[in-house]
């Protein structure tokens, strides 16, 4: 069957309002965020087809969050409206110890999400499904919607895509290892991060990272290593891509970017060097901007920075 859909993203999307420099600190900027929606909207921004599966409330905040879909070409007909549960918003604030992120979510429609609400035709038309650890933390309905769509995804032939993304306030470190590491062993790609995932497995070693992941059964393995780069690997090769330059100021959203422009690449054919090459080259862009939607690139914006800096440090290790 030809697939029609090229990624089904799956979570909880929140609104942000995300501090700035002016005013004294005492101005946020309102915008979009939610890791998934920032996933599905950074592979939209490369030329993926790609749809979102959640709810949300009837608010403000629900319609600004369809109105950036919409203007993004990412597909919101998956997407519920639940009259009787808010929209999730969320603050960033700036400080010397980075960003610092407080989250009004608890009882919002995404964590209502139940597993008969799952979109199952669109599943079965998706290449790949896309999941985080915050799809599965928000609520034990949430978790359970996210194994049976990995399920469906499965059945249907899918390519399943995880990232770890730990929230140690939504759930118990040792629940959170035992579903993480669950998942990660029904995923075809898994993007940790490496401050998650060092959580999750007691390594500090990111070769050993990787050979945990792969192991675990993940069969693309991208380890995200921030200002460090990424090392990304699968059974039978392993690379380090060094990462690009960048003037950053806000790094809200650059993992969601990364990994929106890497499963992008693996969707369209890319290899696993080539995917993470342009996914650092993308992540290195958000970070030029507030916010964690407004200053993900276009794959012009990427090519355009790859073209001028290919990193020296890159290649395989292994």
């Amino acid at each position: 069957m030809t697939k029609a859909i090229d990624i089904l993203s799956m979570g909880e999307p929140m609104v942000e309002f995300n501090q700035t420099r002016e005013g004294g600190g005492a101005t946020f900027l309102r915008g979009c965020g939610g890791d998934s929606s920032n996933f599905a909207v950074a592979a939209a921004r490369q030329g993926a087809r790609t749809g979102y599966i959640s709810a949300l409330g009837n608010d403000s905040n629900g319609a600004l969050l369809r109105e950036m879909w919409r203007a993004e070409g990412v597909d919101d007909t998956y997407v519920r409206t639940d009259e009787e549960a808010p929209t999730g918003v969320y603050f960033v604030s700036h400080g010397e110890g980075g960003h610092r992120f407080d989250f009004c979510r608890t009882g919002s429609a995404a964590s209502r999400y139940k597993a008969a609400d799952l979109p199952v035709d669109a599943i079965a038309r998706a290449k790949v499904l896309h999941l985080s650890g915050i799809s599965l933390a928000i609520s034990a309905s949430a978790c359970d919607a996210g194994y049976r769509a990995i399920e469906h995804a499965r059945a249907s032939k899918a390519m399943v895509s995880f990232d770890t993304n730990l929230r140690r306030k939504l759930w118990s470190l040792g629940r959170a290892r035992a579903v993480i590491w669950d998942v990660i062993a029904l995923a075809d790609i898994c993007l940790p991060s490496y401050d998650d995932v060092v959580q999750l497995c007691d390594l500090t070693d990111a070769d050993a990272i990787v050979d945990r992941c792969l192991n675990a059964g993940a069969k693309i393995v991208a380890l995200k290593l921030g200002a460090s780069g990424a090392l990304v690997a699968d059974a039978q090769q392993r690379h380090r891509i060094a990462p690009y330059p960048c003037k950053a100021i806000d790094a809200t959203g650059a993992g969601d970017t990364f990994g929106g422009a890497f499963v992008a690449r693996i969707a369209a054919g890319d290899g696993i060097e080539d995917a993470g090459h342009y996914a650092a080259a993308a992540a290195a862009l958000s970070t030029e901007g507030y916010g964690a939607v407004t200053p993900i690139p276009t794959s012009h914006q990427v090519r355009a920075l790859m073209s001028q800096h290919l990193p020296a440090a890159s290649g395989a290790t292994a």
